[in-house]
């Protein structure tokens, strides 16, 4: 992928950005033995055990459930705390973007399908390049569906999964891992930052080893599962709505909504064509015939014709206009009332 410089205005922004995180970071170690693994378990917050349910396996089916359930409620405060951090994450990608870089996950096991999951689905939902949003995890392709054993123990392939990716000064990266020893990781964003990039980490225990080499650590810290260790649980969750929200507000400050809808939606199917035609409505209030010949006059591109319709301009007009101003609809439709 091709970048350019930043600007000194955007520089001086990411700096900023990096100069005002303290991470309270610990120094990485060397790479444990099995039982100094074991015993450093023991201090993970994640791996520790579930007062509250010991006694699942004795339970009916509802009774389970509703542990569960109870852990999960858990999940959304300990989210909340992070707010600020988040932010800083959010506002680095938007700084990335905006100089032709990238916003790149990497993760390994669970974290890093969450982020492939997050990534995938910025294309379809904000017509964004396939490049733009990159989740990587450890083992490749496979490691997908299939463990791959090893893989998250390996330092230096977290820095050769980057190297692959040209990475530059430009992107922004955020490492995932529940209890925030994940070499694999630690190795990726150490690399990252050694290129000049925002790092940022995500993980679930205070003091993860993966938030030496960050900019901004975000700690939700949601306890002990409701089976001891099973990560994909409250931990899994917890990461899932972080990544929601660093990659909807990233492109929500990049305009790709209008209100609190998805006006840069990709209509390449029928779905996505009837949601299309439901976001012109929404946001126009017109009827469904005139919301259809905006969007048959513009290709489907909701963005336009919503602006064609609240305007009166033609499909040439006000894709001009959207990009005079950007591509950011409130402001093309503010500057023509």
């Amino acid at each position: 992928m091709s970048s350019h410089n930043p600007s000194t205005s955007e520089s001086s922004a990411i700096a900023s950005i990096k100069s005002k995180i303290s991470t309270g970071n610990q120094a990485a170690g060397n790479k444990p033995t099995v039982n100094e693994l074991a015993q450093s378990l023991n201090k993970i917050v994640s791996e520790g055990r579930n007062p509250d349910t010991l006694d699942i396996d004795m339970l009916s089916t509802e009774g389970i459930l509703t542990r569960i359930n109870n852990e999960d409620a858990k999940v959304a405060n300990a989210v909340a705390s992070q707010i600020p951090q988040i932010g800083k994450a959010v506002d680095a990608a938007t700084i990335s973007i905006k100089n032709g870089g990238r916003l790149i996950y990497i993760g390994a096991g669970t974290s890093g399908r969450l982020g492939i999951l997050d990534a995938v689905e910025c294309r379809p939902t904000f017509s964004v390049p396939d490049e733009l949003v990159v989740g990587v995890i450890a083992g490749g392709e496979k490691a997908i569906q299939h463990a791959v054993e090893g893989a998250e123990d390996d330092v230096d392939a977290g820095r050769a999964d980057l190297e692959a990716l040209s990475l530059s000064q430009n992107d922004t990266v955020i490492g995932i891992s529940a209890s925030g020893r994940t070499p694999y990781v630690g190795g990726a964003l150490e690399y990252a930052r050694s290129q000049g990039c925002f790092t940022g980490a995500i993980a679930c225990s205070p003091n993860a080893a993966i938030f030496t080499h960050a900019d901004v650590a975000i700690c939700p810290v949601v306890g002990p599962e409701a089976l001891t260790g099973s990560t994909r649980m409250k931990s899994g969750t917890a990461q899932k709505l972080i990544l929601n929200m660093i990659s909807t507000s990233t492109m929500i400050k990049l305009g790709k909504t209008y209100q609190n809808l998805m006006v840069d939606v990709n209509a390449t199917n029928e779905k996505l064509k009837a949601r299309a035609l439901r976001i012109v409505m929404q946001a126009t209030e017109c009827n469904e015939e005139t919301a259809l010949a905006a969007l048959s006059a513009c290709n489907n591109k909701a963005k336009v014709a919503i602006l064609m319709v609240l305007t009166g301009q033609t499909a040439e007009q006000a894709a001009a206009q959207l990009e005079a101003n950007g591509g950011y609809l409130r402001t093309a439709v503010n500057k023509s009332e």
